[in-house]
């Protein structure tokens, strides 16, 4: 190991791998309770683009080298062999290798929620603008064809985005679940973030609880190892055969409290047409 192939260490994997807590992301930073003192509010910021992190807790700031070199409180030397010993040698060119090689898309950029195309597709859904901006991106992409689309992007925990507008529904990257994590020992659980935003204009308000978007119920076993910390585990699945599936699954393996809230919009397809059909 040297400080060149250390620096290609993917710097969010190596810090989730170590147990390390993430709060909120965007398309270019993911946020972490910091690793170096006890806090409710996270303040360790890592730039997936520049793959570098900054810690405005304690001002340090830097590779993952410097994460290392200051974290264990050791030499540079010392941080290469630490570094050398795991599993993330080549973490980040296995990554490379998934997702870089002439995707079918391109994405053009992305940027706040502002257009009124986008707004009104909400709004006709009933959804809190506030809070679709709160949780949403606007995001320009294309495909083989060239032609520059746009659509809202949802992010997952991975950094794909999950795109919607009025005609098309789809996934940008790798299709992953979204974890949000409020610090409260009381779950939530989606299939789509249309669903949770439908949650947060129904409540009026983002209820202190932690929420966990599947995203697809095809991926709800990801949420297996997530569950065992909390009391109540709060099902919003669609009334399908899909959710039927996600639903029992839930209940079958997961330990805890669990509610099936379906019961509250039973005659509707998701919490989503609910919200649209209310009085």
């Amino acid at each position: 190991m040297n400080c060149k192939k250390a620096k290609q260490i993917d710097l969010v994997s190596y810090l989730k791998k170590q147990g390390f807590r993430t709060s909120k992301t965007n398309t270019k930073d993911v946020w972490f309770y910091s690793p170096f003192k006890e806090e409710k509010t996270p303040s360790f910021k890592v730039n997936t683009t520049k793959n570098v992190f900054f810690d405005h807790s304690s001002g340090i700031g830097g590779t993952i080298i410097d994460f290392v070199t200051n974290y264990n409180n050791c030499s540079i030397r010392e941080a290469l062999v630490i570094l050398s010993e795991g599993s993330f040698s080549f973490h980040q060119q296995k990554k490379q290798v998934i997702i870089e090689p002439e995707p079918t898309y391109s994405i053009k950029k992305v940027t706040e929620l502002t257009n009124q195309n986008l707004l009104d597709y909400l709004s006709r859904r009933k959804i809190n603008l506030q809070f679709a901006k709160q949780f949403c991106f606007q995001v320009h992409y294309s495909f083989s064809n060239g032609k520059e689309n746009y659509g809202i992007g949802f992010m997952n925990n991975v950094g794909g985005l999950e795109i919607r507008n009025e005609f098309f529904k789809g996934c940008l990257g790798k299709k992953e679940i979204t974890t949000i994590n409020n610090n409260s020992n009381v779950v939530s659980i989606f299939e789509s973030w249309s669903d949770l935003l439908s949650y947060f204009s129904i409540k009026n308000e983002i209820p202190k609880e932690n929420f966990i978007i599947l995203n697809s119920t095809s991926l709800v076993k990801k949420t297996m190892g997530l569950l065992n910390e909390y009391s109540v585990i709060k099902l919003f699945m669609d009334n399908d055969e899909a959710g039927n599936k996600a639903t029992d699954f839930l209940i079958e393996n997961a330990n805890g409290k669990i509610i099936d809230s379906r019961i509250y919009y039973e005659k509707y397809n998701d919490l989503n047409h609910y919200l649209v059909n209310r009085n």
